[in-house]
C-alpha cells in the first residue's frame, strides 16, 4: 500500500470507529483498552458490535504503524514536506 492508500483506509476506518463511539459514547481508545483486558459487554446485543469494533480499531492501529513507517520510509528519500506530498500523490 502506498500513502495515499493507507491514509484512505486510516479515513474510512475512523468513520467506523466514530459510529461506535457515538453508539456507546466512549472513546475507541477507552473501549479497546477494557475489552483486550477481558471485559465482557452486560448486554447480548451488544456482542458482535463490540467485536467488530475492536477489529476496526485494531486494523486501525496496523494502519497508524503501517503509515509512520512508510512516511520513514519515504522521507529518507524527499525529507521536505512537499516531497511527502508529491509522494503521496496529491
Amino acid at each position: 500500500m502506498n500513502v495515499s492508500q493507507i491514509l484512505a483506509d486510516i479515513h474510512a476506518l475512523e468513520e467506523e470507529l466514530l459510529a461506535f463511539e457515538r453508539k456507546y459514547g466512549i472513546r475507541s481508545e477507552t473501549f479497546y483498552a477494557a475489552y483486550t483486558n477481558g471485559e465482557e459487554p452486560e448486554n447480548d446485543s451488544w456482542v458482535l458490535d463490540f467485536s467488530e469494533w475492536a477489529s476496526v480499531y485494531k486494523t486501525w492501529l496496523e494502519r497508524q504503524s503501517q503509515y509512520r513507517n512508510e512516511i520513514q520510509r519515504v522521507q529518507h528519500n524527499r525529507p521536505t514536506l512537499v516531497g511527502l506530498i508529491r509522494v503521496s500523490g496529491v
